[in-house]
C-alpha cells in the first residue's frame, strides 16, 4: 500500500518507459517480482483516479478504509516528513503490517523520529527509510572498495547539497555513514541559511570513523546541486549528480616529472542504477525480508543520522 502519490509516491516516472526509468514506489513495486501493488491512500481525486487508471488498482481517501479492505503486508509512506509520526501511528493502530518503508528523513523533529522508532520495534513492525543511495549497486561497490582498502584510509571529503540539511543533506549524511563510519564530531563553518524557513543549510566539517567531510550548501532555488569528492592516499571519487556519474581515479606515476605521481587521466567509471534507483532500493527490501544481508536504512540507523544532524543543527 502507497500512502501519497506525489512524485515520489508515483509521479516521478509515470510519463517514462518503464524498462528504462524506475524511480517511484508504485512503479517499483508494481515491476518487482517479490511484491504485488494492492493499492493507494491520496486526499487528491485527480491523484487517486490518476492511480487507479495507470496501475488498476484501488486508491483511497483514506488510511484505515485502506487498510481494513486490502491488510497490506508492507506500507509505503511517501508523505512529507511533517506528517510521518501520524501516519505510522494511524497505521499501527489498524493494522499490523510486517514492514514499514518511510520516506526520509524519517521527522524533522528527534522525539518524534524517536517514537515512531520504538513504537514499530514495540510492534515488531520492520521499518525502513528510503535513503535510495545505499541500495545503488555503484555505492556498494565502492563501500567494498573502503573496506579492503583499495580506496584507503584516512579519507577526505566535500558535499556540496542542496534544498535544506536535512532534506537533502541527509542523503548524503546517511551514505557517509555507510562508508566512513560512525559520526564522530564535527566544527561548524558558517551557519547559513533556513531553506523554505525551516530547514537548515549550514556549512560544516564532519569527522566519520575513517575520514572527514566538509559540507557546503548550494542554492535551490539557482539550481539543485548533489554532488561529492573524496580524496584518499589511493585516489580520488567522484560522485556526481547525485550518483548518476561515478568515476575513480588511481595513482599513477607523472610521465613528466620523475619522482612525482598524479591521478590518472583516465578514470574508471563505476557503474550504477540511479535510472532504476527505486528498483534496487526494492531488491533490497526483499533481500531483507527473507533473512538475506540488505543495505538499505533501518529506521534505528536512519534515527541515528537524525540525532548526529541535530547535534550539528543546535550549535547554528
Amino acid at each position: 500500500l502507497v500512502i501519497c502519490l506525489g512524485q515520489i509516491g508515483m509521479d516521478y516516472d509515470l510519463n517514462y518507459d518503464p524498462s528504462v526509468s524506475v524511480y517511484s514506489h508504485a512503479r517499483a513495486i508494481s515491476l518487482h517480482p517479490y511484491f504485488e501493488l494492492v493499492g493507494a491512500v491520496d486526499l487528491s481525486s485527480i491523484q487517486r483516479s490518476t492511480f487507479e487508471k495507470h496501475y488498476v488498482r484501488p486508491a483511497f481517501d483514506n488510511i484505515s478504509v485502506a487498510i481494513s479492505q486490502l491488510q497490506p503486508s508492507i506500507v509505503i509512506i511517501a508523505s512529507p516528513s511533517e506528517t510521518h509520526g501520524t501516519i505510522i501511528d494511524e497505521v499501527v493502530s489498524q493494522g499490523k503490517p510486517k514492514s514499514i518503508l518511510c520516506e526520509k528523513p524519517l521527522a524533522y523533529n528527534l522525539a518524534e523520529a524517536l517514537k515512531m522508532v520504538d513504537t514499530c520495534e514495540k510492534e515488531d513492525i520492520a521499518l525502513y527509510v528510503n535513503y535510495i543511495h545505499r541500495a545503488d549497486p555503484g555505492v556498494i561497490e565502492i563501500k567494498t572498495r573502503i573496506e579492503n582498502s583499495e580506496i584507503s584510509a584516512p579519507i577526505k571529503g566535500v558535499v556540496w547539497y542542496s534544498k535544506g540539511f536535512l532534506n537533502n543533506g541527509s542523503h548524503f549524511f546517511n551514505l557517509l555513514e555507510l562508508w566512513l563510519g560512525s559520526f564522530v564530531g564535527f566544527k561548524l563553518i558558517d551557519a547559513g541559511r533556513l531553506w523554505n524557513d525551516a530547514d537548515p543549510e549550514p556549512n560544516v566539517e564532519v569527522k566519520f570513523e575513517r575520514g572527514t567531510v566538509v559540507f557546503l550548501s548550494a542554492w535551490e532555488e539557482s539550481f539543485s546541486h548533489c554532488t561529492l569528492e573524496l580524496l584518499s592516499q589511493s585516489g580520488r571519487l567522484k560522485y556526481e549528480q547525485g550518483g548518476k556519474f561515478i568515476t575513480w581515479q588511481t595513482v599513477q606515476p607523472d610521465p613528466n616529472f620523475s619522482g612525482y605521481k598524479i591521478l590518472n587521466t583516465e578514470p574508471e567509471i563505476i557503474d550504477n542504477g540511479m535510472n532504476r534507483y527505486q528498483w534496487h532500493v526494492f531488491e533490497q527490501l526483499a533481500a531483507s525480508l527473507v533473512g538475506k544481508h540488505s543495505t538499505l536504512c533501518t529506521g534505528r540507523q536512519a534515527l541515528t543520522t537524525l540525532e548526529s544532524m541535530h547535534e550539528i543543527i543546535k550549535e547554528r
